[in-house]
């Protein structure tokens, strides 16, 4: 059977379009993972001296590099919250720690060489201002990249290509909780510096509220906006909430929590790669069930997107990752009977809009 066979064979299978990409492509990206998780490890930590450890703050695990300053004084610097990827960074380090930091020019290359074989790629204006986050230290810092420029993400990262009228967009949305877990003293990844010194024009945009800050950032005279999102507190009616170590206020959401509770790690596709936090594949999909139910009548379109994105990722879960809408499903089960409720109404939704596929699996018990 020929690629283009099988591709046509996908299709017919999902009921939307989607595509398959090239064993090669796949394991292309694959490189380019762990090339940037080991020069975010190794540009971490530079070439200090000292020694990895690690701490254990309510059963999770934390990894640092300690070292000492002149004068004695230790420091610490963290890495990152324990995965596979980040051990594996860190075991490669180790053994070759002189030699480690990887080559701009190959990161490059890979990124040519996905962007030959039609790997999804973010825009360059995007890719630029997420770049300038990354480096800030944004995602560092536990922010998440959501929103549309996260599903394009996600299609990497699962190895295909969405239908291009679920990925319109030019809205770079971060969420983040309004506290860390584990606290880093000092350290922060101011969001307002980092976008004016892009000299790209981003400028606060007025909130509805006079008395309430700013909590997005837009390009005077262009589309170009960067949102920040955060979860809505027990209690609270919504508004807004300082992120301080982001020094900048972000809007509270309902469902938030959900989307962001276990995060990945995954590569922005552009002239070069960005090592981003998204989230969880089936958690994206059920939040954007959630979502599509929010829309006003106004936001038909984007309720529309959200249904598309959904039923795209559900399908080829099915298909390869069962096994992660259950998890994702128990996530929302956890919520409770109005988060269910909701989920299903989604579902719903979905299945009148894309009645060639048996959603039975989706919905929420």
């Amino acid at each position: 059977m020929s690629y283009t066979q099988y591709l046509c064979i996908l299709r017919i299978t999902f009921g939307v379009f989607m595509e398959r990409m090239p064993l090669e492509i796949q394991t292309l990206y694959a490189e380019l993972m762990e090339q940037l998780m080991a020069y975010e490890a190794h540009r971490s930590i530079g070439k200090l001296p000292g020694t990895f450890t690690t701490k254990e703050v309510k059963g999770e695990v934390y990894h640092y590099f300690q070292y000492s300053e002149p004068g004695g004084i230790k420091k610490q610097t963290y890495l990152g919250k324990d995965s596979p990827e980040l051990r594996k960074a860190l075991d490669s380090f180790r053994s070759e720690r002189g030699s480690l930091e990887p080559d701009r020019e190959s990161i490059q290359r890979l990124c040519g060489l996905l962007r030959a074989g039609e790997a999804l790629v973010t825009d360059t204006a995007s890719a630029r201002v997420i770049r300038a986050l990354a480096e800030a230290g944004v995602f560092h810092l536990g922010g998440i990249l959501v929103g549309t420029n996260a599903f394009i993400v996600l299609g990497n990262l699962l190895g295909v290509r969405w239908d291009r009228a679920a990925l319109r967009t030019l809205d770079i949305d971060i969420a983040g909780t309004a506290t860390m877990e584990v606290v880093l003293p000092q350290v922060k990844a101011d969001i307002p510096e980092t976008l004016e010194k892009l000299k790209m024009g981003f400028l606060p945009v007025p909130p509805l509220d006079p008395k309430d800050p700013s909590t997005s950032f837009k390009v005077r005279g262009k589309s170009l906006r960067v949102d920040l999102l955060t979860p809505k507190r027990i209690g609270s009616r919504g508004g807004t909430a300082r992120i301080a170590r982001f020094n900048a206020s972000a809007v509270q959401l309902p469902y938030i929590d959900y989307l962001i509770a276990k995060p990945v790690k995954a590569a922005v596709v552009n002239g070069g790669g960005v090592l981003v936090n998204v989230p969880d594949p089936a958690r994206f999909a059920y939040h954007k069930l959630l979502t599509s139910g929010e829309r006003s009548v106004t936001e038909q379109t984007k309720a529309e997107k959200d249904i598309l994105q959904a039923a795209q990722i559900f399908q080829l879960l099915f298909e390869e990752r069962p096994e992660d809408v259950t998890q994702a499903a128990e996530g929302v089960r956890e919520k409770g009977r109005s988060w269910i409720s909701r989920v299903n109404a989604g579902v719903r939704r979905m299945s009148k809009r894309y009645e060639d596929h048996d959603w039975e699996g989706v919905f929420v018990q």
